[in-house]
């Protein structure tokens, strides 16, 4: 979890997952759409991520938790399926805009070594097309702009600093041929 200040923590917090409710919760039906009415057990709603892990992991004395977490769509099998034939091809950006930040934070609440390894190894496959891309600025306005405009903001922050690196280390550079 980032700081309680760090803004893209708070967005990663903000993004919807899936959750069903365990205990029938009288006056919260408009969460499913029946405003005034209760929200029945078993009910499966998208809430905000700092909500669904708190009403998952609070417990009264011998009962169950209130709701149970589900992976959200973004770390489904079918993305992560997708992701492991070819994490360049996946625009993570329309899945999640904090997808890794939102896969962090499910690997915090849920033991899945598989995806921790899916994405793992894809920040690493996509972090060296990132600074591909970033060395070579032809090749971002051509072939590489779908994949760019697909960049989460991990990606994104990722792509400013080697992009910035490459143009001071060019400007460096001519400095020297100059002396």
């Amino acid at each position: 979890m980032g700081s309680y200040y760090d803004i893209d923590a708070i967005l990663t917090d903000a993004q919807k997952v899936p959750c069903t409710f365990e205990l029938a919760v009288p006056g919260l039906g408009y969460l499913d759409g029946n405003a005034g009415g209760d929200l029945k057990k078993g009910t499966r709603v998208n809430l905000p991520l700092w909500l669904a892990e708190m009403l998952a992991v609070s417990q009264r004395l011998g009962t169950s938790p209130l709701a149970t977490l589900d992976l959200p769509p973004a770390l489904s099998a079918r993305v992560l399926n997708a992701l492991q034939a070819d994490a360049r091809m996946v625009d993570l950006r329309a899945l999640a805009p904090h997808f890794y930040g939102l896969g962090a934070r499910m690997l915090e609440l849920f033991e899945e070594e598989e995806m921790a390894d899916v994405l793992l190894e894809t920040f690493k496959v996509r972090a060296a097309e990132i600074a591909d891309h970033a060395h070579n600025p032809r090749g971002a306005l051509g072939e590489g702009a779908d994949f760019l405009r697909g960049l989460d903001e991990t990606e994104r922050q990722l792509f400013r600093a080697a992009h910035d690196s490459a143009k001071a280390m060019r400007a460096w550079m001519g400095g020297m041929k100059k002396t």
